[in-house]
């Protein structure tokens, strides 16, 4: 038995999910995030001995799988909604925010729940240097500037979100799969090759997430992201009286 949560809806679908999620940052409500899901799936599994467990978000049912060493979960991975992209609008006003200009010759946005505005630079270096204007960055609305570097399968990345109250993000586990889709739709790698992305290193809190796209040509057809959480807490809800209703 998973312990209290969010009881699921059974609403989106003919199949329910064990347990619904509710995501919010400062400023808005996400319909589907990446390492907040990931994170409370391996809470939730740490007290049981699931493999598998269906998380009901606002995009549809997330499937999330285990992996255990010695009774424990070190890692989850997670069915992520293959996004949808197109031409970003507002690109050069988001190279004058970054005070960058873009590796490829069209930006494009992608978009599995939140957007994720797909930025990339030549190297690495250049990605470490970026200090983005956020005031100009606050000017565009629901985005979030996913900025990366790197190729085959090593890649490295920074967020950025004024739209979704996130200066700046040390893992961006919706985004990865994004990235994932991206480099096999341009050829840049093979559908079905996993990638490694590295984040948060300037933050001084370094991730990393494992992202793989199937598909073919211009039709992915699965995302697959995995990574690790870390408790940094725990506490308890007490409740005086017997809870009921008055």
């Amino acid at each position: 038995m998973l312990p209290e949560a969010l009881p699921p809806s059974g609403r989106r679908r003919r199949r329910a999910g064990d347990v619904r999620v509710r995501i919010f940052t400062p400023t808005c409500e996400l319909p589907f995030a990446g390492h907040p899901t990931l994170g409370t799936a391996i809470a939730l599994a740490q007290s049981t001995d699931r493999t598998s467990l269906t998380m009901e978000t606002m995009v549809g049912e997330i499937e999330f799988t285990f992996r255990r060493e010695g009774g424990e979960v070190v890692s989850a991975s997670m069915r992520q909604p293959v996004p949808e992209w197109e031409p970003y609008e507002h690109a050069g006003v988001l190279a004058d925010g970054l005070g960058a200009s873009p590796a490829e010759p069209v930006v494009f946005g992608y978009r599995n729940g939140p957007r994720h505005v797909l930025f990339p630079v030549r190297e690495v270096e250049t990605l470490s240097g970026l200090k983005p204007d956020l005031r100009v960055l606050a000017t565009l609305p629901d985005m979030s500037a996913f900025c990366f570097a790197g190729q085959g399968r090593q890649w490295r990345a920074r967020m950025f979100s004024p739209a979704y109250g996130v200066t700046e993000d040390a893992a961006t586990g919706s985004a990865a799969g994004s990235l994932a889709v991206h480099p096999a739709r341009t050829g840049k790698i093979g559908y079905g090759e996993r990638i490694e992305i590295r984040q948060g290193v300037e933050m001084g809190r370094p991730s990393t997430m494992l992202a793989t796209a199937w598909g073919s040509a211009d039709c992915p057809e699965r995302v697959e992201v995995s990574g690790t959480a870390t408790a940094v807490a725990r506490g308890e809800f007490l409740i005086e009286g017997d809870g009921s209703a008055e």
